[in-house]
């Protein structure tokens, strides 16, 4: 049951915020690593763990969710994992890299006009973002 869905600017925010709180420094460290900022395994893999093992270790927050009090959760009320986030962050973004980003086109305005909020990735995963804290 989808329970107090975020909207579209607040998730979008928060994603802006864990762009620049955590992306930012694993790109840094990613170019040490590799000395490239074009051909960079380092940051793509640092940011795939990230958006699977954060939330599923952090009740659904990653970093720009947590300083605005939302999280992802499941639609059936149990508790998001590795195998639920792989499904959302993975498949989900190869579904719109595959549809050459069309499929995220949608998702916004999906995002945005429907009224439990979820989008592609959040059906996929069997996921939605809601404002409401852990009890």
């Amino acid at each position: 049951m989808v329970r107090n869905p975020a909207g579209f600017w607040k998730r979008l925010a928060a994603n802006l915020l864990d762009g620049i709180i955590v992306g930012l420094p694993i790109a840094l460290i990613g170019y040490l690593v590799t000395n490239s900022w074009e051909e960079n395994w380092f940051t793509t893999a640092a940011n795939v763990i990230y958006a699977i093992v954060v939330p599923a270790l952090w009740s659904g927050y990653t970093v720009g969710k947590r300083l605005l009090g939302i999280r992802i959760a499941k639609v059936n009320g149990g508790k998001v994992g590795i195998g639920t986030m792989f499904l959302r962050s993975v498949v989900g973004g190869l579904v719109y890299f595959i549809t050459f980003g069309i499929a995220l086109i949608i998702s916004a305005i999906m995002v945005a006009a429907r009224e439990d909020k979820r989008s592609i990735h959040d059906f996929i995963a069997g996921t939605y973002v809601t404002t409401e804290k852990l009890a």
